[in-house]
């Protein structure tokens, strides 16, 4: 507004500036307001998947919206409930305890409680989880196995019926830490006989050597194509081992308990005892009892990995920091070699996308692929040889390594003196230095976002649900649904549908209600809550 420089005309521009102050609401008053729409989209949101969309507590990954499907990685049956996050049940209860933590409410403790309580149902009597868990029991599971599970082509890890739990995807790990982390909110007693059942079962299942399998109690009942049921051998696959060892540093740091240091130990040697010797000084994902790597999968060939190699190599300088022993140190030099000379010639890595193979054959170090070919379990067929043709696109044959990264971080961790390198390690044995007590001091959140949205992603936020208290999403990937035939013939339930194995997505308009889309949606509200709260 042009006000000009006269005694009454100022006194009228006073005035309309006066009135436009009250009528226009203020910045901070708006942030309040933003805020608290925010706040009472995240109990919309969280009160229609706690009442709508949960089966005693528990959750799948992706509904329709009118309920009459549902999947898990797979497709499941009403009275199911998937477990491994982000997208399962395990992944919801920590968006709960999170979105607790920001607001205070007791709804979210609450539903984070009905999480917990699907979970401790679901227990396996040895203490552990299987990937899913169904309130109709073991008949029903049983059924869904020798349908749905046994024509998802490619997801051998569904053929059979094993009847006890799994570390694969972070299963039983996940379950367990959610446990561990319920507990210690408000170290309510009733948590703690499951808890301790898991810790205990982690223990149990660990071999002497230190590793664990990929599943147990123990089975070697399954074979595929002529290879050896893989479920016992030596898993480092979907980070088994070092989940575990993460989760009992947890249990340690928390809850003080000095059985658990052995273990941990024993799972940090079990790196050292299963690198390979030179010039091939590096790891597989899993191996036989006789320490060599071995077959899992029918597209899992025996093989040293060059990824994994980098992961466990930048893990011993982790281990290095918890301990301050140099032998942890000792043979990564031994791996980056190793890395260096196995680097795929240059016409293979498509341009300079990729550095490596995802396989390399034991003792030969060629580069071995996967292929595939068929449409399902009936005439489809895995295979791997030294060809890059024609590779199956569901499990990447190809990897990119940064060899130099991993270099620069092994000469600024070893030029650590012992004393310096362990001042902030877990397993150091001194009074505890932070806040309060460490049940109320670490972090053992799940499946969160660090990003923080800006006020105008925040409104698009609150906008986008609908009347019903639902975050609608369309193009999820799912697996198809079964069915079966006029004649009598099964379909492929699995993700990845063509001949090499694409994962498949809906392309229609159909609306999903999604555990995806709810938790990415809740995780960027409360990252906006805590940071208006730390202003």
């Amino acid at each position: 507004m042009k006000c000009i420089n006269t005694a009454p005309v100022m006194l009228r521009c006073t005035v309309i500036l006066f009135f436009l102050s009250i009528l226009t609401p203020s910045a901070e008053a708006q942030t309040d307001d933003l805020f608290s729409e925010a706040r009472e989209t995240m109990l919309q949101a969280t009160q229609f998947m706690v009442e709508k969309v949960s089966t005693r507590g528990g959750y799948v990954w992706h509904y329709y919206e009118d309920f009459s499907r549902r999947w898990g990685e797979l497709e499941a049956y009403d009275t199911q409930i998937w477990i491994q996050p982000p997208g399962g049940t395990v992944g919801m209860g920590d968006i709960f305890l999170n979105a607790y933590n920001a607001t205070g409410d007791e709804y979210y403790y609450h539903a984070a409680e009905k999480a917990a309580k699907a979970l401790i149902w679901g227990q396996h009597e040895a203490g552990g989880w299987n990937y899913l868990v169904d309130f109709a029991g073991d008949r029903s599971l049983k059924r869904w196995y020798d349908t749905i599970g046994k024509n998802a082509w490619g997801f051998e890890e569904f053929y059979h019926y094993y009847g006890n739990a799994t570390f694969d995807d972070y299963v039983t790990t996940s379950a367990a830490q959610f446990l561990l982390r319920i507990y210690l909110v408000k170290l309510d007693p009733r948590f703690k006989p499951a808890l301790d059942k898991a810790i205990d079962f982690i223990l149990e299942s660990q071999y002497p050597l230190g590793g664990w399998p990929q599943r147990y109690p123990l089975r070697n009942e399954f074979s595929k194509d002529g290879l050896p049921d893989y479920s016992s051998y030596y898993t480092f696959n979907d980070d088994v081992i070092r989940n575990n060892i993460e989760f009992l540093i947890n249990c340690y740091l928390t809850l003080g308990e000095e059985r658990l240091l052995d273990p941990i130990r024993r799972g940090m040697n079990f790196y050292l005892i299963t690198q390979q010797g030179n010039p091939q000084a590096g790891w597989g994902l899993q191996y036989n009892m006789e320490l060599e790597p071995a077959s899992a999968r029918t597209y899992e060939p025996p093989s040293v990995r060059p990824a994994t190699t980098y992961n466990h190599a930048m893990l011993l300088m982790d281990f290095y920091k918890y301990t301050g022993d140099r032998k942890f140190l000792a043979r990564i030099p031994d791996a980056i070699e190793f890395l260096e000379n196995s680097r795929l010639p240059e016409e293979a890595t498509e341009g300079g996308r990729y550095t490596h193979a995802a396989h390399l054959e034991p003792g030969t170090n060629k580069p071995i692929y996967n292929h595939r070919s068929g449409s399902n379990v009936r005439n489809g067929r895995y295979w791997w040889d030294y060809s890059d043709e024609n590779l199956i696109r569901h499990y990447g044959q190809k990897t990119t390594v940064n060899i130099d990264r991993l270099r620069q971080e092994y000469e600024r961790v070893n030029a650590l003196p012992p004393d310096e390198a362990t001042k902030n390690s877990p397993l150091k044995v001194e009074p505890f230095q932070g806040a309060h007590t460490p049940q109320q001091y670490y972090d053992l959140s799940l499946g969160t976002t660090s990003r923080i949205p800006d006020p105008s992603e925040v409104q698009s936020l609150i906008h986008s649900l609908d009347s019903q208290g639902r975050w609608l999403s369309t193009g999820e990937r799912i697996s198809d649904p079964y069915t079966v035939s006029e004649t009598g013939e099964e379909s492929n339930t699995a993700l990845h549908g063509d001949e090499y194995g694409a994962p498949i997505r809906d392309t229609s308009d159909r609306k999903y209600i999604s555990t995806r889309v709810y938790s990415a949606n809740m995780s960027l509200l409360i990252n906006y809550l805590n940071q208006q709260a730390d202003h």
